[in-house]
């Protein structure tokens, strides 16, 4: 990151009131307050969870040069565009209105989050979801169809089955633009996409994961394994 753009921001930020009373505690998350300065991010500060596997990160994106908000759920990191501005004055006044309840809808499942859409999909009562094994080839079932959760760009997350150790996972997504499921695996948090998954209702994507499922998840987990010792030697 430029050193003007770090002056910038410190300058801007050094005096800031909202920041500087921020509660240690806030519905489960610990703030951490020292600022992580990245290539074109400065993480002015964050709310985690580690045992929820989950964080709410407050930084400036130098490409934009915007103030941002972004999530990390599990291994899935993206932006709330809710607070996206360049002003500081205007940032402080949606963190303050919206902050918290985005704190709140992440320590526990707010059904006011679905979409109408996701709704008339019957997602939150797909019998075959339901009975989706808390386990499954060494991966943790982390995100269950009953409780989707909402990112961005119209986006759902359905099912996300992720082994933390190996930063790996198997994701399955639903698009209310697109009126498409779809699935995506990461491997040491590397996506690796096909089209296997792709379905336009939940009859035709139960079909394809009765089937096609554990070998995806055996595929992604005999990846990761064989580059478990390439990646801990790169570390």
């Amino acid at each position: 990151m430029k050193e003007d753009t770090i002056a910038k921001i410190k300058e801007e930020t050094d005096t800031w009131a909202y920041m500087a009373n921020l509660p240690a505690k806030w519905h489960g998350f610990v703030l951490q307050r020292e600022p992580v300065i990245g290539k074109d991010k400065y993480d002015l500060y964050r709310y985690v969870n580690e045992d929820w596997h989950k964080s709410a990160i407050v930084y400036f994106h130098e490409e934009t040069h915007e103030y941002k908000v972004r999530l990390k759920i599990g291994l899935i990191e993206f932006v709330r565009i809710e607070f996206i501005t360049g002003k500081l004055s205007v940032f402080e006044e949606l963190l303050t209105n919206q902050f918290e309840q985005v704190l709140k809808d992440m320590a526990s499942f707010n059904p006011a989050t679905l979409s109408s859409i996701v709704v008339d999909k019957k997602l939150p009562e797909w019998q075959w979801g339901s009975e989706l094994p808390a386990e499954n080839e060494g991966f943790t079932l982390f995100i269950r169809p009953a409780e989707p959760v909402k990112i961005n760009n119209g986006s759902y997350i359905v099912i996300d089955y992720v082994d933390f150790a190996l930063e790996s996972s198997f994701t399955v997504y639903y698009n209310i633009y697109r009126d498409e499921f779809f699935a995506e695996a990461r491997i040491w948090n590397i996506p690796d996409v096909n089209y296997d998954f792709d379905a336009n209702d939940l009859q035709e994507l139960e079909e394809k994961l009765r089937t096609r499922m554990l070998p995806r998840l055996r595929q992604v987990r005999g990846w990761a394994e064989e580059q478990k010792e390439t990646h801990h030697g790169s570390d």
